[in-house]
């Protein structure tokens, strides 16, 4: 099924209204969609350089509005709606462990979700159900997913078709690397 939605995602980088479609999946994926932005983006962006900032800029609002209606979810339906897309996620066993440490470290969790691998809209529902404040999660969404797209982007802009096979295979990493730096960075100058 994945595989599937991949695929369908894919071909929409061709459609005439391609921007449209960057907007919707960049929207649902930070609440419900299994399929980042990603996909889409760099098909788009490899056969259009010049949009490449309008490109990121769609997925970037896109994506924190969405993020809004995760944290929608997560704070007024968490029960109905949000449990079951955690659970389908495998997440549901550390809902109580995370809700109780979640505030305390909200801002690295929402940093490192809109830029790493994982799934933001875990971060945007549990966002919500935790109570987080409101602006500390759209300033650090904002952030979050600007790093990521804008880097994405930037990444394609300058280097083109080369760099494609680095974004979907190890990107990931970099961003997770980059995030455990920037952490232990903050602990560092916090702790000295």
């Amino acid at each position: 099924m994945l595989r599937g939605l991949y695929d369908w995602t894919l071909r929409l980088a061709d459609h005439p209204r391609a921007l449209w479609a960057l907007a919707i999946v960049s929207f649902v994926e930070s609440s419900v969609f299994p399929i980042p932005p990603d996909v889409l983006m760099i098909p788009m962006i490899l056969a259009a350089p010049r949009k490449a900032w309008l490109i990121a800029t769609v997925a970037l609002v896109s994506s924190v509005l969405g993020g809004l209606l995760g944290y929608a979810i997560g704070a007024f339906a968490f029960e109905q709606i949000g449990q079951p897309i955690l659970a389908s996620l495998g997440k549901a066993h550390a809902m109580s462990e995370f809700n109780t440490r979640f505030n305390d470290f909200g801002f690295w969790a929402v940093l490192g979700a809109g830029v790493t691998p994982f799934p933001y809209k875990v971060i945007t529902i549990m966002s919500g159900w935790t109570g987080m404040p409101l602006a500390t999660f759209v300033a650090t969404s904002i952030l979050a997913r600007g790093i990521r797209f804008y880097l994405v982007a930037a990444l394609l802009f300058y280097f083109g078709e080369p760099i494609r096979d680095f974004i979907e295979k190890r990107f990931g990493l970099v961003a997770t690397v980059f995030i455990v730096l920037l952490f232990g960075s903050y602990l560092l100058v916090s702790y000295l």
